[in-house]
């Protein structure tokens, strides 16, 4: 068995600590979304705080941890008389990003149940993680449907497996705990809803910190068993001050003063709903208890505000969560001017509290550390993490502010761009700051034409686990949705040769068929955007930035892949290789200079050279084109080559020749236009799309489905 990193060993990241801290004290809180940078401890802090949950008391051989004091009415391996159980550790099951729907909710076995009227049912990860943690590493990437049924499990507390008629019902009550890299993608708004709290972690820029996480972690993987005997003490006082704040919990009063403050502050931030009221709340009297008080005072709502609101915020498309502390102070601060609190009485000092009221020592950063020759034990002073959790954003936030600014400088006070002209070579003489994208607006669906197989998601039509049904075939492995007319079409020629002589249908194994469905996948949307002077007129590229953050912005909602590549001057750059992360996009877009000469080639053909080695990847994500630019090309013409506007064409005519679905957004404005945008279009034999007729609510009407020359087999 692998020994488990521990918790009080974790440096720094107080803010995670606490959150998962808070979870453990008081369940109810409704669980943590860790999002942060690769190779942040995540999934080790995670792991780690299982192991300080106290024991939970279960009935002896169910599979569903019905709890003996009151067990599931609805068990499926009930029913079971209330009385003794057994303890046994609380359960941190994992969800696997690439896990099926059987292996999370359970397998019915449908051929005992239609010939035998028997629920045989095979548990599946909701019922393994019954009163206990529920861990997704990488939650951005879950499959939309796996996101669905968790969201109905935490929603509800309970799975529902349904197979044409037959259904199991069993508790599934869980701490949904999720890490994930943002870079990767974000999550959706109904699945953020659901964890009550998050923070951001990022790796300590002090070189003292990050020596003491290089040290201990040797340590840890050259010894796990001493290492963790090491730190054993200050586990079992972690261990022991939770479960105090446990027995606690219940006698912290939530007065109408602390309630008054908490709908203050979530109506000042415009959240959603009441969740986050509710959420504040609990995470407040959490807070309150692990300090040893049984009142809950201002600095406890301040804390909880600070992880629980900032994914619950409205905000702008492609924002990053986060919560402006400053605004909180003032809410506060206006709040106490209108309602001023009485001095309290000062009362006894609860488990850990120190004379200063700080929260005493610490058991969650402080204890032994490691020695720099002979593996000495010092003593450092600990320290807890403060209810008052200090700002989460980080280093990198603040200067994705000072960004933020300086863009808005620019577009505010900037220099001048030149006109349409084509003037400059591309060097730091012809490019300009860039300029901020237009309000983005909703644009209409661009699907990529045929039928795919590709990862599950809203574009276009593709073979899938979900969706409607349009026919039946022999399972191909295990049997996951049964069509059951045409299983008793099947089983029925068979009857009286199989001795049937009741009432039920005989069926066997080669009788049972599946249903084939028809839903839609995620697509690998290429953006080539030309940025280069003839597109520099700052108006007029405000608005070409606002339609492709539009587009980013549908496929985000559409769950697709994203690669970005800008050409200017005499080259092509892949500004974004294909990721999850449509931000990520966003950003580079937001960023993107313009000015120089119009390589349209080169652009096109590092489009086609991302997406052959994207088709060797990932061969069953099909990818769309889409070609931002006004149709010039411009370069330095080699001696004796093709001119530019003839190796453009070469280069969309290979296009074309690949299958590659296209749409060309035409930019060109003014009252002479060449049409060479839909010249363009013609070589890649693809649409072409003006920006007008991008918008949903556009009056022009737009062709859906990309026209699309491919090998007739593989568009079937």
């Amino acid at each position: 068995m692998t020994t488990t990193y521990p918790f009080s060993a974790i440096v720094g990241m107080d803010g995670l600590r606490l959150a998962l801290l808070l979870n453990a004290v008081s369940p109810a809180v409704g669980g943590v979304l860790v999002r942060g940078e690769k190779g942040t401890a995540k999934s080790t802090a995670v792991r780690a705080i299982a192991a300080l949950l106290p024991e939970v008391d279960v009935v002896a051989g169910c599979r569903f941890s019905c709890d003996p004091a009151a067990p599931d009415p609805s068990c499926p391996d009930g029913p079971h008389e209330p009385g003794t159980g057994e303890a046994r550790p609380a359960r941190m099951v994992e969800l696997p990003v690439g896990a099926s729907e059987d292996r999370l909710v359970g397998a019915l076995d449908i051929e005992r149940a239609l010939s035998d009227g028997v629920k045989a049912f095979e548990p599946g990860l909701l019922a393994d993680a019954h009163r206990g943690v529920l861990y997704v590493d990488e939650v951005n990437l879950l499959h939309d449907h796996l996101i669905d049924l968790l969201l109905d499990a935490a929603a509800m507390g309970a799975s529902y497996v349904e197979r044409e008629g037959v259904s199991v019902r069993h508790a599934a009550r869980f701490l949904l705990v999720g890490t994930m890299n943002p870079e990767e993608g974000e999550l959706r708004p109904q699945l953020l809803d659901r964890f009550g709290l998050t923070v951001e972690v990022a790796a300590s820029r002090d070189t003292g910190e990050r020596v003491e996480v290089v040290r201990r972690r040797l340590a840890y993987d050259e010894n796990p068993e001493g290492f963790a005997a090491r730190w054993a003490a200050d586990e079992e006082a972690l261990r022991e001050r939770i479960a105090a704040a446990r027995a606690l919990l219940p006698r912290v009063g939530l007065g109408d003063r602390a309630l008054r403050q908490i709908a203050a502050v979530c109506a000042g931030f415009e959240v959603d709903g009441m969740r986050a009221d509710i959420v504040t709340a609990r995470t407040a009297t959490a807070l309150a208890a692990w300090a040893g008080r049984t009142d809950v005072r201002t600095e406890d709502v301040r804390g909880a505000a600070l992880l629980s609101l900032p994914h619950r915020r409205r905000r702008a498309p492609f924002d990053a969560p986060g919560l402006d502390e400053d605004k909180l102070d003032e809410i506060l601060r206006r709040f106490e001017e209108d309602d001023p609190e009485p001095d309290p009485d000062p009362g006894p000092e609860g488990p850990g509290d120190g004379p200063d009221g700080s929260g005493g020592p610490d058991d969650t950063g402080g204890g032994p550390q490691e020695g720099t020759g002979d593996g000495a034990r010092e003593q450092t002073p600990p320290t807890a993490p403060e209810p008052s959790v200090p700002d989460q954003r980080g280093g990198e936030h603040e200067a994705a502010e000072r960004e933020d600014g300086s863009a808005r400088a620019d577009r505010d006070g900037g220099a001048a761009d030149p006109g349409e002209g084509d003037g400059g070579t591309g060097g730091a003489g012809g490019e300009r700051a860039a300029v901020g994208a237009a309000e983005p607006f909703r644009t209409r669906r661009l699907d990529v034409p045929g039928l795919g197989e590709g990862a599950a998601g809203r574009r276009s039509r593709a073979r899938s686990a979900h969706g409607r049904t349009t026919g039946a075939r022999r399972p191909r492995g295990t049997l996951s949705a049964l069509h059951l007319t045409a299983t008793v079409r099947a089983a029925a020629p068979h009857q009286r040769a199989r001795g049937r002589s009741g009432p039920g249908l005989l069926v066997r194994r080669d009788d049972l068929r599946e249903a084939v469905r028809e839903g839609r996948e995620g697509n690998l949307v290429l953006f080539v955007v030309d940025a280069s002077g003839s597109m520099a007129a700052r108006k007029r590229m405000s608005a070409i930035k606002g339609a492709v953050l539009s587009l980013l912005l549908d496929a985000y909602q559409r769950r697709d892949k994203v690669g970005l590549i800008t050409f200017r001057g005499a080259d092509a750059e892949l500004a974004l290789p294909p990721t999850s992360s449509v931000d990520a996009a966003a950003v580079r877009l937001e960023r993107l200079p313009t000015g120089g000469r119009t390589p349209l080639a080169a652009g096109l053909l590092k489009a086609r050279e991302v997406l052959r080695v994207e088709r060797l990847r990932d061969p069953a994500r099909r990818p769309l084109l889409v070609v931002v630019t006004d149709g010039r090309a411009t370069e330095a013409r080699r001696s004796g080559g093709p001119a530019p506007v003839e190796r453009a064409g070469r280069a969309a005519r290979m296009l074309a020749g690949d299958g590659v679905a296209s749409v060309v957004v035409d930019c060109e404005s003014g009252p002479v236009r060449l049409g060479l945008a839909g010249a363009l279009a013609g070589e890649l034999r693809g649409t072409r799309v003006t920006l007008d007729e991008l918008r949903a609510d556009s009056v022009t009407a737009l062709v859906r489905d990309v026209r699309n020359v491919s090998n007739p087999r593989r568009a079937a």
